[in-house]
């Protein structure tokens, strides 16, 4: 796919500032979840390059979107992480006065930390009907329920909540807020994206205004004109006619777009090691197997790419197989992203194994890749449905 020259400027600064700026704070700063603190910092260097969700003028072309999130990711995959689930503060003025004016030195300071809480430690993957509910109570919901492997969850200031809405009896998106709503947190280690927090979230009788609930919010803020419906990341496309269908699917090929990044880095790393290592008096690039391994590395990379920015086409015109599509790459991409790192992994051989190259991380970070946003086994159920239009889950 080519790309403008808008895009390849972006490309190529973003990369340059990735490497400069933030390459040298790792490994070390990948080891241990990032600190609320440490979380604003990274974010507010990142707006230098109108990146993130502090940016003056954010990225709101789909592609472009991830082109991002390829560089960032091909450095550090959870520093993406972090920034893209702090998409919720880009949107705070279309939520409650309530919550703007409990928030307003964080938000102009750029200071706030977004996160979304989809997955139940219960329902995994389905999101469909969640066990976390907002019942309605004068001009206030009330949210119950427990939300678990939330990205920001121990740094968040304010959290889109999936929930069902027992009076319209459908699920919809609640705004949480930690100061006038409060939760409960707590941490959880896992085996990629060390440098990204995650945890679980508790809800108990969690009071939020009315104008909190997303499809609420929305329909307000698009009818006194705060906001445009052509130029949010929170409402793209995926032609289902479904808000929430159009956010998984971005959120979906943005997983792909991460993994991208993440083959992107473990190539170069690869054909940077193959063509200096000398064994037996010429380089390990020289041997045939060595050489299978860069064309599979190689060709899961290009065709990575081109199905996730293809899809990201597609979501930004609306088409109606962007939904089949963003599942078909966040599967298949990820999956991808796995053996990548793993021959790559494989051409370092016992140097590949030690955490003083950063095959390893890329590794991990690969592996983790399959399961979040929904896991590999359910997106070839999603494209299996829209295939067939028969539903094998229910």
């Amino acid at each position: 796919m080519l790309l403008t020259d808008q895009q390849r400027m972006m490309r190529d600064s973003l990369r340059e500032f990735m490497d400069e700026e933030i390459a040298p704070d790792l490994p070390a700063a990948d080891r241990q979840p990032l600190s609320k603190d440490e979380a604003i910092d990274y974010m507010q260097t990142m707006a230098e390059m109108d990146v993130g969700p502090y940016a003056e003028e954010p990225v709101e072309d789909p592609v472009t979107r991830t082109i991002v999130s390829e560089e960032v990711a091909r450095v550090w995959p959870s520093l993406q992480v972090t920034m893209g689930m702090s998409l919720p503060v880009t949107v705070l003025d279309i939520f409650s006065e309530r919550t703007r004016e409990a928030y307003a030195e964080e938000y102009d300071n750029d200071e706030m930390v977004g996160a979304f809480a989809i997955t139940e430690p219960d329902g995994g993957s389905d999101t469909k009907v969640p066990n976390t509910v907002a019942r309605e109570d004068g001009d206030e919901y009330v949210i119950d329920g427990e939300k678990t492997w939330v990205s920001n969850a121990p740094i968040a200031d304010v959290v889109l909540v999936v929930a069902w809405d027992a009076a319209a009896e459908r699920r919809d998106m609640f705004l949480v807020d930690e100061k006038t709503s409060g939760f409960e947190s707590r941490s959880l280690d896992k085996l990629g994206w060390k440098g990204s927090p995650t945890g679980q979230l508790f809800f108990e009788d969690c009071r939020v205004p009315q104008e909190n609930k997303l499809s609420h919010a929305v329909v307000a803020a698009i009818g006194d004109g705060r906001l445009d419906p052509e130029e949010t990341a929170l409402l793209p496309g995926d032609g289902s006619g479904d808000p929430l269908n159009a956010l998984f699917a971005s959120m979906r090929n943005g997983m792909a777009a991460i993994s991208v990044g993440i083959m992107q880095a473990a190539y170069e790393a690869a054909l940077d090691y193959a063509t200096d290592r000398e064994v037996f008096e010429k380089p390990i690039g020289q041997h045939q197997l060595v050489q299978e391994k860069l064309f599979d590395i190689r060709a899961g990379l290009e065709t990575g790419r081109l199905l996730t920015r293809h899809t990201a086409q597609q979501i930004a015109h609306g088409d109606p197989e962007a939904r089949l599509l963003s599942s078909l790459s966040k599967g298949w991409v990820c999956e991808t992203a796995v053996d990548v790192a793993s021959d790559a992994m494989q051409v370092y051989g016992a140097n590949g194994l030690s955490t003083d190259y950063p095959l390893e991380r890329y590794y991990r970070d690969a592996r983790t890749m399959t399961i979040p946003d929904g896991t590999t086994e359910i997106q070839k159920l999603v494209v299996g449905y829209e295939l067939t239009d028969l539903q094998a889950y229910t």
